[in-house]
């Protein structure tokens, strides 16, 4: 086919790769605009743009498509089809019924559960059993386009968002070709039933409430791991807690309970796993505890 991809950030880079290996003509590359970045605050090409600029791909930037002149350059194209992967623009009704097959975009969840920002997060943080990825062909709404492809994947108890994203990128890639290569796409409306948002994560609701169940504290924990991670303060020091489990034990919550890690919830415990202070580097919990003592009835949070 001759494709469009729009993508920006690195969740997208399996895909747009995964395309380019089977074939399939890149005619060009939409992104979002080079941003500052690092030290020096110099403008820093996407990783979807820096991989686009390495194989010799025309590469697009707008800050927005709503423009008749954008409009009438991406129809210009001709595409078959259009493939969106974390973008961050909003596609206008003339940029999606373009291309001739339609576009196509990779949602990191089992739609129409968890349609929105931070699909994979939210699994984990409701505690979700499964999650998956959807081959979604795009209309004008919030993630309610009609399903063409669905791949699951059990969450376990130990998993954080970030190993999740992970196996979801490869997931995505891999379910993407397999949809466009079909002879025929098809595609079914979402149900009106189990229609949940995942809402953007609020630095707000990032710190940990040791008063709730523990099987709460840990799907909190995990499921904003790494970024932008959940936190306790101790002593003045803010301290993420980047993996945890649950474990069989009991005490008032946000006490530490051994030397362990191990951290007492409004029932149950959890035993942190990984752990950074602001401004060091994460590090498991071992190594964390050897430069920063959490005595045994020591009460945090």
């Amino acid at each position: 086919m001759r494709l469009v991809f729009m993508g920006t950030s690195d969740f997208a880079v399996a895909t747009l790769g995964a395309l380019l290996g089977v074939g399939h003509e890149i005619a060009c590359v939409y992104s979002q605009p080079p941003r500052p970045a690092g030290r020096g605050l110099a403008e820093r090409p996407s990783p979807v743009h820096a991989l686009a600029a390495s194989k010799g791909i025309e590469i697009r930037t707008p800050a927005s498509l709503k423009s008749p002149e954008e409009r009438q350059r991406f129809a210009a194209l001709k595409a078959d089809a259009a493939v969106v992967v974390a973008y961050g623009l909003l596609l206008p009704k003339p940029v999606l019924a373009a291309p001739r097959l339609g576009c196509f975009n990779v949602h990191a969840s089992l739609l129409p559960r968890w349609r929105g920002a931070a699909p994979i997060q939210r699994a984990i943080m409701a505690g979700d059993a499964e999650t998956g990825v959807s081959i979604m062909r795009m209309d004008e709404g919030l993630d309610t386009g009609a399903v063409c492809a669905v791949a699951r994947v059990p969450i376990h108890p130990a998993l954080t968002a970030g190993e999740l994203r992970d196996e979801l990128v490869v997931m995505g890639a891999r379910l993407m070709v397999e949809t466009l290569g079909r002879p025929r796409i098809d595609c079914l409306p979402q149900t009106a039933e189990g229609i949940t948002y995942a809402n953007k994560i609020d630095k707000a609701e990032t710190k940990i409430d040791f008063a709730r169940p523990a099987a709460e504290v840990r799907n909190h924990i995990n499921g904003l791991s790494p970024f932008p991670g959940a936190w306790f303060m101790f002593d003045g020091h803010r301290i993420k807690a980047l993996k945890a489990m649950t474990v069989t034990a009991a005490g008032s919550p946000g006490t530490v309970l051994d030397e362990h890690f191990t951290i007492a919830c409004g029932t149950g415990a959890v035993r942190v796993l990984r752990a950074q202070r602001e401004g060091k580097a994460p590090l498991p919990a071992t190594e964390f505890l050897r430069g920063f003592a959490l005595a045994p009835g020591t009460v945090i949070g």
